[in-house]
């Protein structure tokens, strides 16, 4: 195998596949990167069982062939090398001789017959998406994932497709956030699928807008085409909980607030505690807004907002990671706090469809009066 390409595209392609390659793996070829040549083209791929990424990059092939390098390393060389264009050779023993004006790398590879086969699956449903929308969707919903093992089937992203909307749904059973698009397609493939976690960031780091993309559907797999790169991913399996059931049905209370404003002083006052277990108390109060965060050993910490609100004196705390999440992945200027009292969960609207249901922590009896 005897081939050459530009430094800034193999370094592109590498970056992109390399998102699923883990620091442990148990066996040995998973840490590598597959590299065929397709025609005039350079395919790269790796894989984790799991998930499989495939990209292509144009490329001189001089002799055809296929070896599988150590993905980090090949990436952290080509990364140093100088700009232009880049030599490299397999002989028969899988070395990578690789050549770039005075520098020279040599990489001990294995064969690429021992890398695990990735391939589309046979597909039931197939729908074309944007991929702005995609990325937007899983941008405002992922976060809200549960971390917890015990619930295998919380730990990814709902992407429902009915009623002629896709919604996307993260949740851990404290919070929830959904996010939904309208998209065109048949009643008859309507669906529901669950992707893991690691997928969903694979998908929002190459994600890049430039064009449409095909998202084919089989009973446990998802497959993923966008640009020069195909995403292959196992999809989790068991029943997503009925997420509508925690959505408030109406609200006593509603204040609209800029959502920089907000995340800013949420930023400011949760310096105070470091542990993410603690919480912060809001209160509203006759055109007012006070967040506050009390600390037995440290001090306390207090933000005055300026709002419209002339309902009745409410008090209400939240975990402030978890507030703060939704305002760090909108976009939008505006967001609304929808509240009911200091027990119900409270919920956080834009302009754009979405919504994020937060339940509330209790308030810390032996909190000190405001003005003390």
């Amino acid at each position: 195998m005897k081939i050459s390409f530009m430094k800034d595209q193999i370094l592109e392609g590498l970056q992109t596949v390399q998102t699923v390659v883990g620091t442990r793996v148990t066996i040995p070829v998973l840490a590598n990167v597959l590299l065929k040549t397709e025609g005039n083209r350079l395919a790269l791929t790796t894989t984790d069982l799991e998930i499989g990424l495939r990209c292509s990059i144009d490329a001189e092939i001089s002799e055809e062939g296929a070896v599988t390098l150590p993905a980090r390393k090949l990436f952290s060389i080509i990364r140093e090398l100088p700009s232009g264009r880049i030599e490299m050779s397999i002989d028969e023993k899988f070395t990578a001789h690789i050549t770039s004006g005075s520098s020279f790398f040599k990489i001990i590879g294995l064969p690429s017959d021992e890398f695990p086969l990735i391939s589309i699956p046979e597909t039931s449903v197939t729908f074309t998406l944007d991929q702005v929308q995609l990325k937007e969707l899983l941008q405002r919903s992922h976060y809200a994932a549960s971390a917890d093992e015990t619930r295998q089937i919380l730990n990814g992203v709902l992407m429902s497709m009915k009623e002629g909307k896709i919604t996307a749904v993260g949740t851990d059973g404290r919070r929830l956030a959904l996010a939904e698009q309208e998209l065109e397609f048949p009643e008859e493939s309507a669906t529901d699928v669950v992707l893991p976690m690691k997928t969903v960031n694979a998908l929002l780091h190459t994600l890049d807008g430039s064009e449409k993309m095909k998202l084919r559907l089989a009973e446990k797999q998802a497959a993923f085409e966008y640009g020069n790169v195909l995403l292959i991913s196992n999809l989790l399996e068991g029943t997503y909980p009925n997420f509508r059931q925690v959505i408030p049905p109406q609200c006593e209370h509603r204040i609209t607030i800029e959502r920089e404003l907000l995340l800013d002083a949420m930023k400011r006052v949760s310096l105070l505690n470091p542990d993410r277990s603690t919480s912060i108390r809001l209160t509203f109060d006759d055109n007012a807004m006070v967040l506050r965060a009390v600390s037995p050993d440290v001090g306390e910490a207090r933000e005055n907002l300026a709002i419209k609100y002339d309902g009745e004196r409410l008090n209400i705390a939240f975990n402030p990671e978890y507030l703060m999440d939704p305002l760090r992945n909108l976009n939008t200027d505006e967001i609304s706090i929808e509240l009911i009292d200091e027990v119900s969960p409270g919920v956080v609207k834009t302009t754009v469809p979405f919504l994020y249901v937060l339940m509330p922590v209790r308030i810390q009896e032996n909190w000190p009066d405001e003005d003390q």
